[in-house]
């Protein structure tokens, strides 16, 4: 019997497209034979609308999008009727950042007693907030560039005490970063203290809480983790720029990052990387999948950047290409095996006993 996958997509969030980019890659990668496919659409008012099956190819994200009609009250009573009809059903949430990457659809889906792919509320929300996900690696004793967190009561009460921290224990140039975002949105790297201020009013633009994070001269690599409770690590990867940081237009619409897989690092230096990767992955409670952010500096010294639990799936994205160089792994046998994992992770769940009957 065929499996209703549901892809949700868009959402209410500054990376809306890069979502539809992902999706269109995850459709067009499930096998008509195995799966019934439906795309829900989400607008960024945060409407869900129904694609209805879709048995065809997409050739671009933008076919995704669907405007509000009859439909849009009808997705979810659509999902839930397939669950009720006890046909195999699982959720593809190709959502990222907010109200997708971070803990709230993985919520709405455990409500429902959906499978879904990907990482579990708990997990999703603490790395999608970076200030919190730093400190929990630094309890644990997982290497990192310096940083210092702030919320925007502390900015309007302690404004000048803040500047000083960051100038005495981070120096310039740094690094201003909304706390909960992803995809590069609303990062911006301050050389002096009049680009400072800059730099914190636009982050405090997409968050009320901000890190700021000491310049690290480094190599960016990136590591992908897959599976529930014996999860295994790619080998690792980096990404050549000609950008002085990765932000959303080098990531998604020039073409001009050049992926190398394998990195070129010594394997003792890629054995520790990839043990962190485990480890990183274990601490926030991972499970499903979730591509590890590392800065390689001089000596081949490391220190882990972040932790994206629903990285991208557009085709200039890493995680694909990881598994792909790792175990032959395609685009196509890296969906089935989320997918898998997703049903492995709900039965696990459903065997736990909620009452005291």
């Amino acid at each position: 019997m065929a499996i209703n996958v549901f892809v949700l997509c868009g959402g209410k969030s500054v990376e809306h497209e890069v979502s539809l980019i992902s999706a269109m890659g995850i459709i067009n990668s499930l096998d008509r034979e195995k799966y019934i496919v439906t795309p829900i659409y989400i607008d960024k008012k945060g409407n869900w609308i129904s694609l209805g099956v879709l048995n065809r190819e997409i050739t671009a994200g933008d076919e995704l999008i669907a405007a509000v009609g009859e439909n849009h009250l009808s997705a979810l009573n659509e999902l839930l009727n397939i669950v009720r009809s006890k046909d195999k059903t699982v959720v593809f949430p190709a959502l990222h950042g907010t109200f997708g990457e971070d803990g709230t659809v993985q919520g709405l889906l455990e409500m429902l007693d959906i499978p879904y792919v990907g990482n579990g509320v708990m997990s999703s929300a603490i790395a999608m907030d970076k200030a919190t996900a730093k400190d929990l690696f630094t309890h644990n004793g997982i290497q990192q560039c310096d940083y210092i967190v702030f919320n925007k009561r502390e900015w309007i009460e302690k404004q000048n005490e803040i500047i000083k921290r960051i100038e005495e224990h981070l120096g310039y140039p740094c690094f201003v970063k909304p706390a909960r975002l992803g995809s590069s949105v609303g990062i911006n790297r301050a050389a002096d203290s009049i680009e400072l201020l800059n730099a914190i009013g636009k982050a405090f633009w997409f968050d009320d809480k901000i890190v700021v994070e000491k310049e690290v001269i480094g190599r960016e690599m990136q590591i992908s983790v897959i599976g529930n409770d014996y999860p295994k690590a790619s080998v690792v990867g980096e990404f050549i720029q000609e950008r002085q940081f990765m932000d959303y237009k080098a990531k998604y619409l020039d073409g001009k990052l050049i992926q190398v897989i394998e990195a070129n690092i010594t394997e003792s230096t890629s054995k520790k990387m990839r043990e962190t990767a485990l480890r990183a992955f274990e601490i926030l409670n991972c499970n499903g999948l979730a591509r590890i952010d590392f800065f390689v500096c001089e000596g081949e010294q490391f220190l882990v950047n972040e932790v994206n639990t629903m990285p991208g799936f557009t085709k200039l994205s890493m995680t694909p290409a990881l598994w792909e160089k790792t175990d032959g792994t395609t685009y196509s046998e890296l969906v089935d095996k989320l997918i898998e994992y997703a049903f492995e992770q709900f039965d696990k769940k459903s065997a736990l006993k909620y009452d005291r009957s």
